[in-house]
């Protein structure tokens, strides 16, 4: 079956953008100092002849999608990029014809791991893992669904249905063995929020570096008009959500920081709190200790604390570890293990109760995983990969339709503020956290809702 809206693919442009951090954030057992942003414009052209294009982008986070300790950040990162110009040249050759999720699934499902496992033998630098080669695609993704957007004059989020897409959620989904459910006659909208909010809460990152008080500074700080410590943030944002940064290897280390963090939300009267491990655990019991001893001699900040997120390996296959322990404790989400719908189908039978989804994994992928998470009564958020510029666009429309459990989370406007400032001239709600939340109001029109004929960026040349 085939729709007069059904859309292929003309050609893609490939942009990097470099972004320097003001301050390093430090997650798990890596640092972030400098990021590349690729963006890709992609050209599409309906059954009818109508042309449009869209814009895609994410920041190429090499630390977060591919940790190697005996690889150089640059290593990883140029191993990314040369990788974009390799999907960019897939991408111009595919040969199909459909609605983006469509085109977007049977790119992931039949191309893009022949892509990776080519480059992964031609190139010197080690396997790229999975995770990093979906970021890399992801800009393209993003474009693809801005694109038939654009085509038709229409929110993309408006697209997901019987009207426009040619096929049901049964075509992409196998429901679990335990549970009564079924994807025929479903579509993505089924699952999402109508209409979405305006604003949502916004959590703040954190980091392992970041200065929780004065006693901290050590002369080093930016001078740049925006808050070092941890206070100051929470007082001039209005913050009531902390994600905390932890290490995962040193239990001392990670009780006390969530201890003080605790204390420190409980001063400036910040309500939330999450544990984020970045795959740095090992075993169970490191986690079920923490928890423990938290719940015993500070009950209100194991209060506070809404879940726990990503404890363990990348590859939940390659370390299936039951967690129904920690599960009983705390809501357990997976992150950057859950590539796709089938490690969430896995995660849910080890005792996984939540997904973390990002746009960074491909809007394809992060709507075929959110529809199957949520018919299978798993709760959601939408975690951040540090997104500034168009980025935090689709990241923030992703969590307005998802439902979360509470906001999301959205850090560039701490590590890089200054980045997106174009872009925050149109949508200024987007770009600065007001009484703890961030706000959506201008994000309208057709696609993504960019408006990005009125944001004043110079693009670098293309690649």
């Amino acid at each position: 079956m085939s729709k007069p809206t059904d859309v292929r693919i003309k050609s893609t442009t490939v942009y990097f953008l470099p972004v320097q951090t003001r301050m390093p954030y430090r997650f798990g057992n890596e640092q972030l100092d400098s990021v590349t942003c690729v963006r890709v414009r992609l050209d599409v052209e309906d059954r009818k002849g109508n042309a449009a294009s869209g814009w895609g982008e994410t920041p190429l986070s090499a630390p977060w999608a591919w940790p190697a300790a005996h690889l150089t950040y640059a290593i990883r990162e140029t191993a990314m990029k040369n990788f974009c110009l390799k999907i960019a040249r897939a991408w111009a050759d595919i040969d199909h014809t459909g609605h983006p999720l469509e085109i977007g699934h049977a790119f992931q499902e039949t191309v893009l791991p022949n892509l990776l496992s080519d480059f992964n033998a031609e190139q010197r630098a080690g396997d790229m893992p999975r995770l990093a080669a979906l970021v890399c695609a992801s800009a393209f993704d993003l474009a693809l669904h801005d694109a038939y957007g654009m085509c038709h004059g229409i929110d993309i989020y408006a697209t997901y249905n019987a009207d426009f897409m040619n096929a049901d959620l049964a075509h992409y989904l196998e429901p679990a063995d335990d549970i009564n459910c079924d994807f025929r006659g479903r579509y993505p909208t089924d699952y999402l929020v109508h209409p979405r909010p305006t604003r949502l809460p916004a959590w703040h990152a954190v980091g392992g570096n970041d200065l929780l008080d004065n006693a901290e500074r050590t002369g080093d700080e930016p001078d740049d008009g925006y808050p070092v410590i941890l206070p100051d943030w929470i007082r001039r944002d209005g913050i009531t959500c902390l994600k905390i940064k932890l290490t995962g290897q040193e239990p001392g280390w990670d009780y006390d920081r969530i201890v003080r963090v605790g204390q420190i939300a409980l001063a400036h009267n910040a309500l939330w709190l999450c544990t984020d491990f970045n795959c740095t655990v090992r075993e169970v019991d490191y986690v079920i200790d923490i928890l423990d001893r938290l719940m015993l001699d500070h009950p209100r900040i194991f209060q506070m604390i809404l879940y726990v997120e990503q404890p363990f390996d990348y590859e939940l296959a390659d370390n299936p570890l039951p967690v129904h322990s920690i599960s009983a404790r705390k809501p357990l989400f997976m992150d950057e293990s859950a590539h796709d719908w089938r490690v969430v189908r896995l995660g849910r039978q080890l005792g996984w109760t939540g997904v973390a989804l990002k746009t960074c994994k491909t809007q394809t992928g992060a709507l075929l995983s959110l529809c199957w998470a949520r018919a299978h009564g798993m709760t959601l958020m939408v975690q951040d990969l540090t997104n500034p510029m168009l980025a935090q666009i689709p990241h923030a429309l992703l969590t307005a339709h998802a439902g979360t459990v509470m906001g999301f989370e959205t850090n560039a406007m701490q590590f890089y503020p200054d980045a997106s400032l174009p872009e925050a001239a149109v949508h200024p709600g987007l770009y600065r956290r007001r009484n703890g939340h961030i706000d959506l109001a201008t994000v309208e029109g057709p696609g993504f809702g960019y408006k990005r004929d009125q944001i004043d960026r110079t693009l670098p040349e293309p690649v």
